[in-house]
């Protein structure tokens, strides 16, 4: 007989999975131009000079709209906004907004100003292997400088997001990137139509990363006014719930802060070696798709939850989300992490090997993926646990994983860089996320619990089964047809890179549906009704 609560746990996995669907969709589509721009990038500017100087021109407003603006502002944001909404009205929350809007104009006014006059010192603390190469450091300087104002703009887009987030709005919110990819490829194709050397390409594109956060913010202010929110200047830094947003940040800055510090780290000794900068933010930029896949899309759908059902007090209703989303993310992200690693170096030959990225370029490229891969479970991870402390008003949990993931990053670095160069990088980054993650999940259980047991740990060792089939079918698969095709060519490098992955995808599909995984069943259920919609209901034929 069915209980109560295993209904209520069947409908709260169905809507996640829905929602997490409609923002996986909106995010494909941003995660795939993004990887248009990537390529378009590689094409332009390679792996050397100008692109180690855009790469590290661009890190440092980019490390302070992580931090903060898509870190911690986001985590302190959705949970104030939504308790603000439900005790005061949807009129008082919009108020909050204007006046978060408005001391942010304020602060970021300020912090832009300084990042644009401490340019060099910046950039000397962050890169300083460039001295070594003539003129490089000087070039990273003004990209830093024309580039500063991305924070302002983004910070603002990250508002806005948060916002249509707590209204449960996810659509524009998740696609609203993809409009900054699009800004920057069509400016690219003006710079490539034009023949620009690398320099003039360089700072072109960093205008055009301008235009893009700009465009970011902009196309949410249509859905905003729509839903009745009006902008408007409200200087009130006292107010309640900007006092318990900075309560939050405090803590969360620190929290959130483990991939940034660790990229600080990564930088200073990336430097030193030439390329290593563009072949690590390369290889990262392939992690981005299943992280803004799976971690971003559940984390957003479970932020929103988890913060009002906390704001409700109901417990095991925020054990419930929580659970349902690690383990979707579980069923997503594991064979991710096991493609990545066996079919590294097809994927990076087929994106990136074009223009001024060279073939000697793709093997150091896919190394530090396979690598960074590792890693991918606590990455995404993360982006759904650490929300879970900050709607319970526990910002500390995350503080202290975050500082177990810097140390442990820092000590592979450290000890590593000498011997393994770049490679230590990445391998200290992957361990690091795994550390947070692991230290989250047995903080959670040991303070609230509902996630040992055989709930979440049964069904992950059955979709480890699967992909292990998976990564060991598609590695053979690869081999046997560049051994057949040869990789010269795009009709090559298509076939020996995207039959293994559909293949893949087939096999752990089948293997983790006949091992009885729910997650399998669930999604393989929603594609028939999307693609067959009639097929369910017979009856009604």
């Amino acid at each position: 007989m069915t209980t109560t609560t295993e209904i209520k746990a069947a409908a709260e996995k169905g809507r996640i999975a829905r929602a997490a669907g409609l923002v996986s969709a909106m995010t494909l589509v941003s995660r795939l131009l993004g990887l248009v721009r990537e390529q378009v990038f590689a094409i332009l500017l390679g792996a050397g000079v100008y692109s180690d100087a855009f790469r590290i021109g661009f890190r440092i407003p980019n490390l302070l709209r992580d931090l903060f603006a898509e870190g911690a502002l986001s985590a302190a944001f959705v949970p104030t906004y939504a308790r603000v909404s439900r005790e005061a009205g949807q009129g008082e929350a919009f108020r909050l907004a204007n006046r978060v809007l408005s001391l942010l104009a304020a602060l970021l006014g300020a912090l832009v100003l300084l990042g644009i006059v401490f340019a060099g010192p910046l950039v000397a603390a962050l890169a300083p292997g460039f001295e070594k190469v003539a003129g490089k450091s000087e070039l990273t300087v003004l990209l830093t400088r024309i580039m500063m104002p991305f924070l302002a703009l983004v910070s603002f887009a990250a508002v806005a997001m948060g916002m249509l987030n707590a209204e449960e709005r996810f659509a524009m919110p998740a696609l609203s990137p993809a409009l900054f990819n699009l800004v920057t490829i069509a400016w690219a194709g003006l710079l490539w139509a034009r023949g620009l050397p690398p320099e003039k390409v360089a700072i072109g594109w960093a205008v055009g990363t301008l235009l893009g956060g700009l465009a970011q913010f902009l196309c949410q202010v249509p859905s905003l006014w729509r839903a009745g929110w009006r902008p408007r200047l409200e200087w009130a830094p006292l107010d309640p719930g900007l006092l318990r947003m900075a309560r939050l940040m405090a803590p969360a800055t620190v929290g959130l802060a483990a991939v940034q510090v660790n990229i600080l780290v990564n930088s200073i000794f990336a430097s030193n070696d030439p390329g290593a900068v563009s072949w690590l933010d390369y290889a990262f930029r392939l992690l981005y798709l299943p992280i803004g896949l799976f971690g971003v899309a559940l984390g957003t759908i479970a932020t929103s939850g988890l913060a009002r059902r906390a704001a409700e007090g109901d417990l095991d209703g925020l054990r419930l989300t929580l659970r349902q989303s690690l383990s979707m993310l579980a069923y997503l992200t594991v064979p991710a992490t096991v493609g990545l690693m066996v079919l590294g170096v097809p994927i990076v030959r087929l994106i990136y090997q074009h223009g001024r990225f060279h073939a000697e370029d793709t093997l150091p490229t896919a190394t530090a993926l396979f690598l960074y891969a590792f890693g991918l479970v606590g990455y995404t991870g993360v982006k759904v646990l650490a929300p879970a402390f900050y709607a319970l008003g526990r910002p500390r949990a995350p503080l202290l994983a975050s500082g177990l993931a810097v140390l442990a990053n820092l000590l592979v670095v450290a000890t590593g860089y000498g011997r393994f160069g770049f490679r230590a990088i990445a391998a200290g980054t992957a361990l690091g996320s795994l550390l947070n993650a692991a230290f989250l999940v047995s903080t959670f259980e040991r303070a609230v619990g509902g996630l040992g047991g055989q709930g979440l740990l049964r069904p992950i060792l059955r979709m480890a089964v699967g992909a292990a089939a998976m990564g060991a079918l598609a590695w053979l698969l690869a081999a046997l047809l560049e051994q057949r095709l040869g990789v010269r060519g795009l009709t090559a490098r298509l076939v020996t890179c995207l039959l293994p992955v559909t293949v893949g995808v087939g096999v752990y599909a089948a293997v983790t549906r006949a091992l009885g995984v729910g997650e399998a069943e669930m999604i393989s259920r929603m594609l028939r009704d999307r693609l067959l919609p009639g097929a369910a209901c017979p009856a009604s034929r």
